[in-house]
């Protein structure tokens, strides 16, 4: 039977192809190329100075190619992306042969953050010059990332307490012990010894353990944080389903409706209920304005975000949570009472009017008045309103106004904001479930995991890019790019060099012929 056949490896080529040769011209790979090229690393926030010394350092630009290409080919290890640097022709042709180590690639990522912000930043600008930015329709939503920590490296109070606790208990036991064989005539001397010096090394490797968890207690109390990460320190532990817990970083996302497209992005340690006014806040910076609508689900349903929101002009729509007390009758829910918004007070369902004092109660977040009525000791239904002894008391928050206000909205755009889900969630889908990027590959620190977040990011908008317009044309927008920054630049050391000229003039030459030459040159 016959088969197709490969080359002879020991075989001489007489006509050799070129590396250029071996990449297909609508290769991705070029637009990668071109995309970086495109980029005034030196604006971008990428050191390119570095001290003439030793061996040169690579080029910023090199090894954001690099990065780029893995990402978007589901690599992000240092080593693995240092491998495919020998092996993979599409990286070899894209480096120009270049092979840097692994802590070479890795430093990269971890020192530049904030260049790897702005880098994302130009794909949501060549996203804009396209008009595939509508800017008047987002969605705002969060997701986890597993941290390089894990769950039993996350202590706080009660589980250091717990450990403390399970510590006194075995010590306790093995002293007990201790005193036992001090007094155990029956076992050979020998014996008695090995054992009593298994115990003092039990009981000093939990000394141990207790003086490291009291390290831990001492730190909670000085820092004022609920909990502490001893991989990653900045990491927490945050439910991530259900009741199912792991130790995250928390990534803020604001995406545009049109083409799925997210304009920013931010990680954080802390959950959702204080994020909304921050990322509303940048939307506005990115876009310049502030005529736009943005949806958010149940978890960032915070009044003082609700403020945040209103003072910035913008228009938002959160989904409503559940209320967690609820009267035993729901026809005697809160939602049920009205509220008389020009004489301050609440009217119950049948009809008794609950009045305020006007005296604020604070608390940790927000302040409130409480509503109550007499009329509830001898109402016929309070058992049916209320448990509480003194019958209903409604607390009304300092936010309430905006609170109802969000919720007439939701009710009066329920298919408006169904679009949420669908709009958010698309890149979470692609990047976690498709690309199977679930985790930060960066260790310690909240910056470090911000530059892996930031390069998924940019390889998730460049390949909706490339989808949506094609690279054809994305090549061709950014070859123009390249062009127009060469010629300023050209511009600038002319206008730099006509100066010099135009100095020595002025300066050097004898004065009866400078305003002859003056006109010669201009």
């Amino acid at each position: 039977m016959k088969y197709i056949k490969g080359q002879n490896r020991n075989q001489l080529v007489i006509f050799p192809t070129s590396l250029d040769d071996a990449i297909a011209k609508d290769n991705d790979v070029r637009f990668i190329d071109l995309f970086v090229e495109s980029l005034d690393v030196a604006s971008v926030g990428f050191k390119i100075d570095h001290i003439e010394n030793g061996r040169p350092a690579y080029h910023p630009k090199d090894l954001l190619k690099l990065y780029i290409y893995g990402y978007m080919n589901r690599t992000r290890s240092s080593r693995e992306l240092e491998k495919v640097t020998k092996i993979n022709i599409e990286v070899m042709w894209l480096l120009k042969g270049l092979q840097p180590d692994h802590n070479t690639i890795s430093n990269f990522r971890k020192d530049n953050p904030k260049a790897i912000k702005k880098v994302f930043r130009a794909t949501v600008q060549i996203a804009n010059n396209f008009k595939l930015i509508g800017g008047k329709l987002l969605a705002g939503d969060s997701t986890k990332f597993r941290a390089q920590n894990s769950k039993k490296n996350n202590f706080n109070k009660k589980k250091i307490d717990r450990h403390l606790a399970y510590i006194e208990n075995k010590l306790e036991q093995y002293n007990k012990q201790l005193a036992e064989q001090d007094q155990d005539k029956n076992t050979n001397n020998k014996q008695r010894e090995e054992n009593i010096a298994k115990l003092k090394s039990e009981i000093e490797k939990q000394n141990k353990r207790k003086e490291n968890y009291k390290t831990l207690e001492n730190q909670l109390e000085d820092t004022g944080e609920k909990q502490i990460s001893t991989s990653d320190p900045e990491s927490r532990q945050m439910i991530i389903r259900n009741n199912i817990t792991e130790v995250v970083y928390n990534t803020q996302t604001t995406v545009d409706a049109n083409h799925n497209l997210p304009i920013d992005y931010k990680v954080t340690d802390t959950n959702d209920s204080k994020a909304m006014g921050c990322m509303l806040r940048r939307a506005k910076s990115i876009l310049r304005t502030n005529r736009f609508t943005a949806l958010y689900d149940k978890g960032y349903h915070t009044g003082s975000e609700f403020e945040a929101a209103d003072k910035l002009g913008i228009n938002v729509l959160v989904a409503i949570p559940k209320v967690a007390t609820q009267a035993p009758n729901p026809e005697y829910n809160v939602e049920n009472f009205t509220y008389d918004k020009e004489n301050d007070y609440y009217l119950c369902p049948r009809g008794n009017r609950l009045i305020t004092t006007g005296k604020l109660h604070k608390t940790a977040t927000y302040n409130f008045k409480r509503y109550t009525t007499k009329a509830c000791k001898n109402c016929p239904v309070k058992e049916q309103c209320s448990k509480a002894k003194y019958g209903k008391a409604i607390q009304r928050s300092e936010y309430q106004g905006l609170i109802e206000n969000n919720k007439i909205q939701i009710q009066n755009n329920e298919d408006y904001y169904k679009q949420r889900q669908a709009i958010v969630e698309h890149p979470y889908g692609t990047i976690k479930r498709q690309w199977g990027f679930d985790h930060i590959m960066t260790k310690k620190y909240k910056h470090r995991a911000e530059a892996d977040i930031g390069l998924i990011f940019i390889a998730y908008n460049l390949r909706r890019l490339m989808n949506i317009l094609g690279t054809k044309m994305l090549k061709e927008y950014l070859k123009l790019t390249i062009c127009l920054f060469v010629n300023v630049l050209l511009n600038i050391r002319l206008e730099i060099s006509r100066f010099k000229q135009f100095y020595i003039f002025n300066n050097f030459i004898n004065p009866n012929k400078k305003q002859l030459l003056k006109i010669a040159y201009f």
